[in-house]
């Protein structure tokens, strides 16, 4: 068993954050020679034994963010800060690692020979323990080629423990894995986290979010647009979810009652989004024959998908008005 705390405090003074990034920005270039901004004026702390889910659409800058949390690139303004100094600093003391989508495996080795290699690299690593946390110890005979996709991520999840870090990254980390390997997992990753170990994670699994994490992170366009617990987030997004079985006719009568601010068909029931969850209940239960009628609160999926269109909303009226000046 590990204890971070204490190893922590072993390892110099301790910082009250895990993360700090400060007004960081990252532009690239592409092909064409055009520049864009990948991240924006990010800032985001984050405190030592936190599990933080770090949400976006695809193109909202995780990946970069991540990148350099990680070192592997750097900032072209602002800074980022790991435990008080520099992410290679960090890195090379065993002090952060991470599980991502893909690469960093050789596909000849076996499973056992693969973890065994690596934790010849970080004194004291205990192989062994780590594959059984990983829940990969029946598959030590394997060739990794021979792995499945989310059996490969286990295996990059015992190859991050392998130093012991403080600070785990984790970018798409159940990708490919069943329902049963997904939970233990993330009972896992909650175990170690509830011995002090941060946790960062993206993900496109909102119920993960939802379900582990102690706050949620949402960026847009390079920059924060949410910060808070799931419940806080969901809160802050007004409206609930109204779903009824009722003929395509109906539904789509519904979904112009003031307030319905969107309409969805999954299997034979249709969800309505709404500001005025009163008015459409009236609407459904007085015009038209509707049942099996459900009032639920918004969901994380639905609070992120209002976030990010009203920041794009936001953004495309600005543009607006500077092209009219």
């Amino acid at each position: 068993m590990i204890d971070y705390q204490n190893r922590t405090a072993s390892r110099g003074t301790a910082s009250p954050l895990a993360a700090e990034l400060s007004s960081v920005v990252k532009r690239f270039t592409n092909a064409k020679g055009e520049v864009f901004t990948a991240v924006n004026g990010l800032d985001l702390r984050i405190r030592r034994g936190e599990v933080v889910a770090f949400l976006g659409p695809n193109g909202a800058g995780k990946t970069t963010s991540i990148d350099m949390l990680l070192g592997l690139t750097r900032p072209d303004e602002g800074e980022v800060r790991l435990f008080g100094v520099s992410p290679e600093q960090a890195v090379r003391a065993g002090r952060v690692a991470a599980v991502l989508q893909s690469g960093g495996l050789l596909p000849d080795l076996t499973v056992e020979a693969t973890v065994h290699m690596l934790a010849s690299l970080h004194p004291g690593a205990d192989p062994e323990r780590c594959m059984a946390r990983a829940n990969i110890t029946e598959l030590r005979a394997r060739r990794v080629a021979a792995c499945s996709g989310g059996e490969q991520q286990r295996l990059r999840f015992a190859l991050a423990l392998l130093s012991r870090p403080d600070f785990l990254v984790l970018d798409e980390p159940t990708a490919g894995m069943d329902v049963v390997a997904r939970r233990d997992f993330w009972a896992a990753v909650r175990e170690d986290a509830a011995r002090g170990m941060t946790v960062m994670f993206a993900t496109h699994y909102m119920e993960e979010a939802d379900q582990f994490a102690d706050r949620v992170v949402m960026i847009n366009k390079g920059a924060v647009v949410a910060d808070g617990s799931a419940s806080s987030i969901r809160a802050a997004t007004s409206g609930r979810t109204v779903s009824a079985v009722l003929s395509p006719y109906e539904a789509g009568l519904v979904s112009r009652t003031p307030g319905v601010r969107s309409s969805a068909v999954r299997g034979e029931r249709t969800y309505f989004t709404c500001t005025d969850s009163d008015a459409l209940l009236r609407v459904l239960v007085g015009e038209t024959q509707a049942r099996d009628i459900e009032v639920a609160p918004r969901s994380l999926e639905e609070a992120f998908m209002a976030i990010t269109e009203n920041a794009g909303r936001v953004e495309n009226a600005a543009n607006a008005q500077k092209e009219n000046v």
